[in-house]
């Protein structure tokens, strides 16, 4: 039996404001518990929240950047429920009259065409405290320092039908708001947190199937196993003769597989009303337009825009727009140096090897695009060849030093002396007889092994393309009948 699968995501987002959403307290990750707290992230008697101006500013920005209304009037409301990390047992959210809503977000479909997927709406929330449990001394500790953190929440309609959709919905969202620079986006930290509610119906069923919540997913990787583990679950449920149950469940890591967290019996009544502390917050039309036109250029676009202006591919812009700061970076490179390619070959190859061995970024290292436009230029001079070039970066990136000063110090300039390299060429040909026989069977692909040994003799310094041309006119000689 056939089965379509509908899911829709719910992206929890910590924004990166230097203090939390309604007070004073640091937005600060990694410090000793209950350090970053106050009266009114501990919701103590007689406390009164504060909104911070820098959340909205950055809530506007990232709705604006999802194609979403911008509310010209919304409101904060009580989400009520008691669970030990909440300590004034309610939560500050927004209910109907979220900040941001009917938005949506062009992804790769599974057929690998663009799809758009419909955003519900963006809305601002405190986040909760969290709980660390010791199972050594069999309790639970709880941490307040993230309490009162400012989170917008940004809700799918079930418009996603596979785990690669939600991958790449995920994968694109986390690079939009990079470059938004609203969040570190850092799961493990908790910074960007993924709900998938996960259904399954018979296609064309317009009526959606019994649902489930997927909660406790630390990675894309994670949301996508999970979600593949509940589909499977579910159809197994039905095909038996079962009923799906709607609840929430916990994705194992470990056991790669979900488990039953409440059903929806037990699942809370949030009782939401209007917080009376806060008023109702008005967002001007040009206040909106002001944010529009600080935007920066989006993925999206600037991948466009690269393969247009540079001519490079659609495969090497989006490698390049992975990151903001290597993109602009690039595009350095490219008002200094008129090859584009060359620059992207090299950036997209061996400095994004270096970076991710060294777990920095192009921007984080010492290299300066003049320095890689310098290389590049070296080995289009004859000055060091491709080989030798890629240790000139490796020492580059570890001692600061330019490749000029580099390739004098270890000895590598290249040889590009016709005398000495016709005197290599013609040892390789000596020492390859059995190679030499082959080319001239009519197996020229022969011919790069001799000019690999070329090299070799020359420890890699001889210019590989004078000695491939010099190799190809003594063979040629050869078969005139005259000596090499």
């Amino acid at each position: 039996m056939i089965f379509e699968t509908v899911i829709g995501l719910e992206v929890h987002l910590q924004l990166r404001t230097n203090t939390k959403i309604f007070c004073g307290c640091a937005n600060q990750f990694g410090e000793s518990p209950n350090t970053r707290t106050c009266p009114v992230c501990l919701g103590l008697p007689g406390s009164l929240p504060v909104f911070n101006a820098k959340a909205l500013e950055y809530a506007l920005k990232t709705g604006l950047a999802l194609n979403c209304e911008i509310n010209p009037q919304f409101k904060f409301d009580r989400k009520n429920y008691f669970y030990p990390d909440l300590t004034k047992a309610y939560q500050i959210s927004q209910f109907d009259q979220p900040v941001c809503r009917q938005g949506e977000l062009i992804i790769p479909g599974d057929g690998g065409a663009a799809k758009k997927i419909r955003i519900n709406r963006a809305h601002l929330e405190e986040d909760a405290g969290k709980l660390i449990h010791d199972d050594a001394r069999n309790c639970s500790l709880a941490d307040y320092n993230r309490a009162g953190t400012p989170l917008l929440e940004i809700v799918t309609e079930p418009d996603l039908r596979s785990s690669q959709e939600a991958y790449e919905y995920l994968r694109i969202l986390k690079l939009t708001l990079s470059y938004l620079d609203v969040s570190d986006c850092d799961m493990e930290k908790g910074s960007l947190r993924c709900d998938a509610n996960v259904s399954i119906r018979a296609p064309g069923d317009a009526k959606l199937g019994t649902k489930t919540e997927l909660k406790n997913m630390n990675s894309f990787k994670a949301v996508k196993a999970a979600i593949d583990y509940e589909v499977n679950r579910q159809r197994a449920v039905i095909l038996g003769g079962q009923r799906v149950v709607q609840e929430t469940r916990l994705w194992d890591e470990n056991k790669a597989m979900t488990f039953s967290m409440r059903s929806k019996e037990e699942a809370h009544d949030y009782r939401y009303f209007p917080e009376p502390d806060l008023p109702l917050v008005t967002v001007p039309e040009e206040v909106v337009e002001e944010m529009r036109q600080t935007l920066p250029e989006l993925p999206q676009a600037k991948m466009e825009r690269f393969t247009q202006t540079y001519g490079i591919s659609v495969y090497d812009a989006g490698v390049l727009a992975q990151d903001r700061l290597t993109a602009g970076f690039f595009e350095q490179c490219a008002a200094l140096y008129p090859e584009a390619k060359k620059i992207c070959n090299w950036l997209n190859g061996d400095v994004l090897k270096e970076m991710n061995e060294r777990k920095i970024t192009v921007a984080a290292s010492t290299l300066q695009p003049e320095d890689l436009v310098d290389l590049i230029r070296k080995i289009e001079e004859g000055a060091v060849s491709q080989l030798k070039a890629k240790d000139v970066l490796k020492i580059m990136l570890d001692s600061g030093k330019n490749c000029s000063a580099i390739i004098a110090e270890q000895g590598w300039g290249q040889v590009s002396n016709d005398e000495e390299l016709l005197k290599i060429a013609q040892q390789a040909l000596a020492d390859n007889p059995a190679t030499v026989a082959q080319i001239r069977e009519g197996k020229l692909s022969a011919i790069g092994f001799l000019v690999g040994q070329a090299m070799q003799k020359s420890g890699g310094k001889a210019n590989p393309k004078k000695i491939k041309e010099l190799i190809e006119k003594n063979l040629q000689a050869g078969a005139d009948g005259k000596p090499f």
